[in-house]
């Protein structure tokens, strides 16, 4: 999907969003508008969120500034990859702090038409800081088990170990962006093998915000990490955690393939 995409039929709304000092622009639309059920946070293979602003991606761009800020991460010059991006701030931010190449993905094609590219667009046309150009930043729509399929290839020597065909690995992204997507235990193994094939060996970086429990879905932190360790292929780190007296508490990690492993 090319960011000139935007939805023709649904009109939305941007606000502005301040986080500890950086405002951005996100649009608001309804689901019963854009898709045409009733307001809902999921409803299963047909609309994952998307159009929803959780807080996990909030919690993401101030995790990336606080990072950046401590000197343990710089975007410029960097590809990177948001998945299940939504409104698509945490990449918004990536673009605007200079990364080289920023792409997008999620599950829904009306949400990256109504919601992505407005959000892109608005923000990018808003500043001049950014190095990255709006008119080249790629979108994607699609299921995590196909993400690989529809992105760019790269010529390089890893080969991907996940298929018999042969070929090279697919883009090789210094840093992969995701927020609020583990929410699901069945879609797990599927984000997990795809971080493995699209993240950068040696030195890329995954920043997956996300709650400790999601009720009534069965997914967390706790299981996807239990994953992961079971793995043994990466290390994983808290970066932040926010407790604000509710029931969930919503952490930031940071996962990174383990020294010494072969790619």
């Amino acid at each position: 999907i090319c960011v000139s995409k935007v939805s023709s039929t649904v009109k939305c709304l941007l606000e502005a969003v301040n986080l500890d000092g950086l405002t951005l622009l996100k649009a608001r639309v309804s689901t019963e508008e854009v898709l045409g059920v009733p307001d809902s946070d999921l409803v299963p293979g047909v609309y994952e969120g998307g159009l929803k602003l959780w807080e996990g991606s909030l919690d993401l761009v101030k995790a990336l500034r606080s990072e950046i800020h401590k000197g343990e991460l710089s975007l410029k010059g960097k590809k990177v990859l948001e998945l299940g991006c939504g409104h698509g701030l945490p990449g918004i931010f990536a673009c605007l702090e200079g990364a080289t190449a920023v792409h997008f993905q999620d599950f829904n094609a009306e949400v990256l038409r109504c919601l992505t590219i407005p959000n892109v667009n608005a923000n990018l046309t808003q500043t001049s800081q950014s190095t990255a150009s709006k008119d080249t930043t790629p979108i994607f729509e699609t299921e995590w088990s196909q993400v690989h399929q529809c992105l760019p290839h790269e010529h390089n020597d890893v080969k991907d170990t996940d298929s018999n065909s042969g070929k090279n690995l697919v883009y090789e992204y210094n840093i992969i962006l995701m927020a609020e997507t583990i929410y699901a235990i069945s879609a797990q193994q599927s984000l997990y093998k795809l971080i493995k094939k699209c993240m950068k060996r040696p030195g890329g970086v995954t920043y997956m915000a996300a709650k400790k429990h999601y009720f009534g879905v069965g997914g967390g932190t706790r299981q996807f990490l239990s994953m992961v360790k079971k793995d043994g292929v990466m290390d994983a780190s808290l970066v932040a955690e926010v407790a604000d007296d509710s029931s969930n508490v919503r952490e930031v990690w940071k996962l990174s393939v383990k020294r010494g492993l072969k790619s």
